[in-house]
């Protein structure tokens, strides 16, 4: 499960984590979200920011889940790709940071209808969530969290 700050290691993200919704408001809402790296490709000198690493559109406000964060349930670290998932509009990138520490920002917006009519962005560098929110009509996140990591040592043989 991914909680703001927490340390992930990218060999435990290799595989897409499994999206749960527990939308407690009526109706029948639908989201996107938006998985980035502002630090890209280092923390010093983000020139690349934001890498953008998944966009999934249309969720279900009510996709199973049974932890919550501002009425949501998170991230869980599972593969399941099951349609009540939503639509993988990225396909999912692991965080693999060159250097330093990256922070990984996941930022679910309600979106306006269903289903989402958008189109892919055509390179992952310099993608800004902002701007894509904008041009969309997807308004102010309704949640977000992060998580760090870090690039792994590699193993030594001797």
């Amino acid at each position: 499960m991914v909680t703001n700050g927490c340390q992930m290691k990218p060999s435990a993200t290799a595989q897409a984590p499994e999206i749960q919704l527990s939308d407690n408001s009526e109706g029948n809402n639908y989201y996107t979200l938006i998985m980035t790296d502002p630090d890209a490709p280092s923390p010093s000198e983000p020139s690349l920011r934001e890498w953008l690493h998944w966009i999934v559109t249309d969720i279900p406000g009510n996709s199973g889940g049974s932890e919550t964060t501002s009425g949501f349930s998170w991230l869980q670290e599972q593969v399941t790709h099951t349609s009540s998932s939503g639509r993988e509009l990225v396909p999912y990138m692991g965080p693999r940071p060159p250097i330093g520490i990256h922070r990984y920002a996941f930022i679910l917006f309600k979106q306006p209808s269903t289903p989402f009519l958008i189109s892919p962005p055509t390179v992952r560098n310099n993608f800004s969530t902002r701007n894509f929110a904008s041009h969309y009509g997807l308004g102010l996140p309704v949640a977000a969290t992060y998580c760090n990591a870090q690039k792994e040592p590699g193993s030594r043989r001797r």
